[in-house]
């Protein structure tokens, strides 16, 4: 008997954590493409930034993520972006079907509040939409909402940014949490940018894990309008419940 009850439990457990970990990967990229951090510079005013995208993240007995997004940002007022991100879900359990689907809307607006030749500093909120179907884990089932600052200093040919801020997340099972990042890139020709980042993000779960991990990526300029924007990483702690291993691919617009 205690053998039985010690096997449900850790079952329990595993599809607790797959669950809770599928409600999180679905969400859009919350983010600087190709990085999760972000930065707190905008779209220029009535200038446009759109996205077509693939992200993805793999943990132990399953692999899901966006299959294919688009992400549209508009300059709609001095130092005021407006943000939406509309994905094509997907999960992959081991062991069990494929499922595909619209994900959870995200919406947000990024406002720069201060900018000086030497500093920018921005928040940048976001809300998702419960619009993915929780139960084939295509979304949280839940409103969720982020509340981050960024922060932006450049010198010369390297850029460093980041920040962090707090996740509304409810749900059974769910807890509020924190996400802080920081990124280092440098353009290292005219038209090739490359960078790394390291992020924390607390447990978003009641008793699961924190996670810390990396991306390393880059944007490559095609010409003035078309872009290519890519990264991958992995978790360096608890790696295996939350981020074994990660990928961002995108092809940008800019107008």
């Amino acid at each position: 008997m205690r053998t039985n009850t010690t096997s449900s439990a850790f079952s329990f457990r595993l599809l607790a954590n797959i669950a809770a970990f599928a409600a999180v990967i679905v969400a859009p990229a919350l983010a600087g493409p190709p990085f999760i951090t972000d930065d707190p510079e905008p779209v220029d005013l009535h200038h446009w930034e759109v996205y077509a995208f693939s992200a993805a993240t793999q943990v132990k007995g399953d692999f899901g993520g966006t299959l294919a997004g688009t992400e549209v940002n508009y300059g709609a007022a001095p130092n005021l972006q407006l943000h939406i991100i509309v994905p094509l879900a997907f999960d992959a359990p081991s062991g069990g079907p494929m499922q595909t689907g619209i994900g959870d809307i995200e919406l947000g607006m990024k406002y720069r509040f201060y900018d000086s030749d030497k500093l920018q500093i921005g928040v940048f909120p976001l809300l998702e939409v419960p619009t993915g179907d929780s139960k084939l884990g295509l979304g949280s089932g839940y409103a969720r909402e982020y509340f981050p600052v960024w922060v932006q200093k450049d010198f010369g040919r390297w850029t460093t940014y980041g920040g962090g801020g707090y996740w509304n997340n409810p749900g059974p099972g769910n807890q509020n949490y924190w996400f802080a990042g920081w990124l280092l890139q440098r353009q290292v020709t005219d038209n090739l940018a490359l960078g790394a980042e390291l992020f924390h993000q607390t447990a978003d779960t009641i008793g699961g894990r924190d996670t810390t991990g990396f991306n390393a990526g880059g944007v490559y300029d095609f010409n003035d309008h078309y872009h290519l924007l890519f990264s991958a990483g992995r978790g360096l702690q608890n790696a295996q419940p939350t981020n074994e291993f990660s990928y961002y691919f995108a092809i940008q617009w800019t107008g």
